[in-house]
């Protein structure tokens, strides 16, 4: 709950009280100071209940009584729509025409009263109402409608009363110019080989945007069911959620489609594309179809997708024991895409470098990338579309599920893709959202557009898997797996929130469900009660899911445990993990922690769920080394304090195999994000770092890159150039063996290629000789070719960003650019050509992706970006964003995942003051209409404010610690 009093907003959950003052400065209370907080509250409005009480904005009442367009009073105040009515069914006729960029539509909507009113209240974005009727039992009638911009509302009349028990049908005439952004019902197009560009409109509806395209109760609650008819020129095809049932010829040479009605579902679910696309098709063992479309010239960039939808569509009907509910399943690669795909029901649409694979010209990475996004869309058929959270705050119950389930998915259909060695870099990305102040929880408060759009973040997304991992670990796969499957049979066709899925967690093998479930889940429940209940973790009595998980998902923030062996016995502590330079923001919070750990004198994993704010376990012997959060299945950071640290390091530098890779790697991230909150010196961290010169494996290997690589960009801002050197010069030495084994070809497993990759763009960027040396004879064979010479596709990277770095190199390949269909050759040319020396060309890339007609308008954020982490144009891209601000808020819609990507991309390198208070000068000048209020903002100021205090803090360190280590890596020490 949130109450705002005099430039303050207090925020209450379970734990404890935060207070956000105008500044944005957050503070949080201890118990006592919430008490008395309380008690002044409560004197305060009973002193003047009127003006406190109209300063709930979680009522979110509009703040002077609204008045609609015409002058008159609008009868409803609340962006929520009320539950007085419910939608049962759409029928909704779409007539666009892809000539003039408009369309004309016509929805009927069946009502069903749940109290007696005269008012319908449902959404409308920027649609031209040109009649409005209510169909009732008594005949129809005219309704008068009102409309209310601000809140997308239209309030419909009626001069007599809707009866509550009976259903009533209005009907709604629209039109509306096709969106030009990439959400709505919105125009896209593409070029031919031959240079012609060809249109066609299709659908974004969400989170918000069912209501641009036609009237409708566009929230996830108000499902329905919806029948859909499409007028299109007979040199197009429509497709929608269901299959097309007939086509009707009209007058004027038109055909009308009439698609099959859909289950009842959510708004933001509908969807329908009029295009030229060609498709290819299959049908699964279930007997659902299959069909993957795209533009004529790339259809041949399909199969690999059509063969991974049925092979996941069949895994997940398997594996969920729920049945696909539709008939057909299509995948659709749209050329102009804002997010990487949606998951509308029966027909999930796609960028096409999330879906079109060149099995001659696409990575080993690509492959990857592409089967995770169709594995997440394919998830959400089930979670998210069966069931679906009731309200946007729990947005993670569909992403982070979805998120989670591509991992569990392809580690079983796909295991040559390596998939586990790449599921904890998800839990970072997180971590370093989570460990800011402006972090939210998981469960967390939303109410307007952007605020709702502000939930598709790495919190939703990665930290929402992460604690699923971390729970599946806690209950068992097997008892996890009986639970989901119960959550989705329990809630299918409905609306659930966070203690719905936790109770379907809770006591699994107690239930009348497993009559109807699988063997292994009644064999799975039997073995369990032969064992007295007991789990790994706990009596099953004592369990509550619902206790331990609502401390991960109603408050911000993660733990940092800490662990200091004293003998037999280990002392633990926790405390929030939180980059700040107030230490009064980490307190108040407390989590139930399911700790894993082993140690020197044994490699069973032990387990200890820590509910308290410290505890003390007992070793049977005396340990040289204890390593807690086993593979890092713990969403949870741990400081080794007293002399932890140094026996983890010479464990590492002398056995480092005797920690699995996820492990190492978790002490890399641990260790490296410790020094930035004081808890570790930097030259204990840089230590620990020398082992890496033996690693292989590529999450410990990347997850070193990650924390080393940061440090020199940071300094790359600043004119240092010679401790940054000192420190490019280490990163190379320390893994110079490993590059140096690398061949230039395609060989090896998924991880070994995706590794191979990422080490040779590396050692180019940073010019190491030998790398530089043969990527330069690989780039001018390549030219020489005419770009013909077939390059093993896992260099390709590194040779264009070499190639890039001259004028005639970057003209060639913007040449290829231009005329290549094979999607993801062109994104690695675009990221090459992002990384060139010349200022003028990196300019001209970013104003002519906002064009879009030579690059695509959707690549934008990525090419400023990555001008922005190129030391040559890093100015070039923050003025790009300044000056080009209001143009892409309108473009890519405020608050939305991309907008945030824009602004920390650009900006959370810098580490000066001067920066600082220019980004503050240029964001401070917002309104909260232009963007003043997102989260994204204060997550930048506070990412500066860290990298200032970590480079004032540290330099003198680093620079001691490089100089006596004399720019190499000490062999001989290790």
């Amino acid at each position: 709950m949130q109450y705002s009093f005099s430039g303050f907003t207090f925020t209450s959950d379970l734990f404890a009280l935060n207070l956000r003052a105008e500044d944005g400065k957050v503070r949080r209370f201890s118990s006592f100071t919430v008490t008395m907080l309380a008690s002044l509250l409560l004197l305060l409005c009973a002193l003047s209940p009127p003006s406190f009480g109209a300063q709930l904005p979680n009522q979110n009442q509009a703040k002077e009584p609204p008045v609609a367009t015409n002058g008159q009073p609008f009868p409803w105040d609340r962006m929520r729509l009320p539950k007085t009515i419910t939608p049962l069914h759409y029928d909704l006729s779409i007539h666009p025409n892809l000539t003039t960029l408009d369309f004309t539509g016509v929805v009927r909507i069946e009502l069903d009263v749940h109290e007696d009113t005269s008012t319908v209240i449902l959404h409308s974005k920027q649609l031209q109402i040109s009649g409005a009727l209510l169909m009732a039992p008594e005949g129809v009638k005219p309704l008068q409608v009102l409309e209310y911009p601000r809140f997308h509302q239209l309030a419909l009349l009626s001069d007599s009363v809707l009866t509550k028990g009976r259903k009533y049908e209005v009907q709604l005439e629209f039109a509306a110019n096709l969106s030009d952004s990439f959400h709505g019902f919105y125009k896209s197009n593409y070029r031919t080989s031959s240079g012609e560009v060809r249109v066609l409109a299709s659908t974004q509806f969400e989170a918000t945007f069912a209501r641009g395209a036609f009237p409708c109760f566009d929230e996830p609650a108000f499902k329905a069911n919806f029948t859909i008819r499409i007028v299109r020129e007979p040199r197009h095809i429509t497709i929608s959620n269901m299959p097309k049932v007939k086509t009707v010829q009209l007058p004027g040479g038109l055909l009308e489609d009439h698609f099959d009605t859909t289950v009842k579902m959510s708004t933001y679910l509908v969807a329908y594309i009029v295009s030229d696309f060609l498709s290819v098709s299959k049908t699964t063992k279930h007997g659902v179809e299959i069909s993957v479309y795209a533009v004529p010239e790339k259809i041949d960039q399909t199969a690999f997708a059509l063969d991974a939808a049925v092979k996941l569509l069949d895994f997940y009907d398997d594996y969920f024991d729920i049945p696909y509910p539709l008939p057909k399943q299509d995948l659709a690669a749209i050329p102009d895409f804002q997010s990487g795909a949606m998951e509308n029901w029966g027909l999930t649409t796609y960028r096409e470098t999330g879906l079109l694979f060149d099995p001659d010209r696409s990575s080993a990475s690509d492959k990857l990338g592409i089967t995770k996004v169709i594995a997440h869309e394919l998830a959400h058929q089930w979670f998210g579309n069966l069931v679906t959270m009731e309200w946007w705050n729990d947005l993670w119950l569909n992403e982070g599920f979805a998120k989670f389930m591509e991992f569990i998915s392809l580690d079983i259909t796909y295991p040559e893709l390596q998939v586990d060695d790449f599921f904890l870099g998800k839990c970072f990305e997180a971590m370093e959202v989570d460990s800011l102040s402006s972090s939210h929880p998981v469960s967390t408060p939303v109410e307007n557009p952007t605020q709702i759009q502000e939930m598709f973040d790495d919190v939703s997304y990665d930290k929402g898997a992460c604690i699923l991992n971390m729970l599946r670990d806690f209950l068992t796969p097997e008892a996890f797996e009986i639970g989901i499957i119960r959550y989705l049979k329990r809630y299918s066709y409905q609306n659930t929130v966070n203690s719905h899925l936790w109770e379907s967690l809770t006591n699994i093998c107690d239930s009348d469900d497993l009559v109807e479930g699988r063997m292994e889940h009644r064999e799975f429940c039997s073995k369990r009660k032969l064992q007295s209940g007991a789990s790994k973790w706990h009596s099953g009595d004592e369990l509550d899911v619902r206790a331990i998980m609502d401390t991960w998902t109603l408050q911000e923030g993660f733990p940092l445990v800490t662990v200091e062996v004293r003998g037999r016995e280990v002392w633990l502590s926790q405390e929030r993990f939180l980059k700040t330079d107030d230490p009064s923001l980490t307190e108040g919070f407390l989590w139930q922690i399911p700790l894993t750990y082993m140690t020197s004198a044994s490699s069973t994993i032990h387990r200890f769920l820590l509910k308290t704010k410290t505890g003390v376990l007992y070793l049977p012997e005396e340990v040289d080394w204890v390593k807690f959060n086993v593979d890092m299945s713990g969403y949870y950071m741990v400081h080794y304090a007293g002399d932890g640290w140094n026996s983890i390091i010479k464990v590492l530098q002398h056995n480092h195999t005797a920690l699995t890779s996820n492990d190492r790697a978790s002490l890399i991230q641990n260790v490296f994000q410790l020094v930035s909150v004081g808890k570790v010196r930097l030259d204990t961290a840089l230590e620990l770092s020398l082992y890496l010169s033996r690693e292989t494996e590529i999450m410990a290997v990347t997850q070193g890159f990650g924390e080393l690589v940061p440090l020199y960009k940071l300094m790359e801002k600043r004119d240092m150039a010679a401790l940054e050197n000192q420190m490019k010069g280490y990163i190379v030495d320390l893994f110079r063996g490993l590059i140096d084994r690398q061949e230039w070809t395609d060989s090896g497993s998924v991880s070994e290629r995706v590794l191979r990759s990422y080490l040779l763009l590396f050692a180019c960027v940073r010019k190491y000789p030998p790398c530089l040396n043969k990527a330069t004879q690989l780039f001018n064979q390549w030219k020489d070719s005419d770009g013909n010479m077939s390059l093993p596709v896992d260099i390709t990277m590194a040779v264009f960003i070499t190639g890039a770095q001259t004028a005639e190199g970057w003209d060639f390949l913007f040449e290829k650019y231009r005329h290549s269909m094979q999607m993801s050759v062109r994104s690695r040319m675009k990221t090459a050509m992002a990384w060139s020396p010349r200022k003028d060309k990196l300019q001209w890339m970013m104003e002519q992706s906002l064009h879009g007609e030579v690059m695509k308008t959707q690549d934008l954020p990525d090419v400023v970006v990555s001008i922005g982490k190129n030391p040559h144009g890093y100015k070039l891209a923050w003025d790009f964003l300044r000056a080009h601000w209001h143009t892409m808020i309108k473009k890519f819609d405020l608050g939305s995942h991309t907008i945030s990507y824009l602004v920390t991309g650009v900006t959370n390198q810098y580490s000066t003051t001067e920066m600082l208070d220019e980004i503050r000068s240029f964001f401070g000048s917002l309104t909260e209409e232009t963007g003043s209020e997102m989260r994204c903002i204060q997550q930048t100021y506070e990412t500066i404010e860290d990298n200032i205090r970590w480079m004032d803090k540290n330099l003198p360190l680093l620079q001691a610690w490089l100089n006596k280590r004399n720019h190499r890596v000490p062999h001989e020490d290790l």
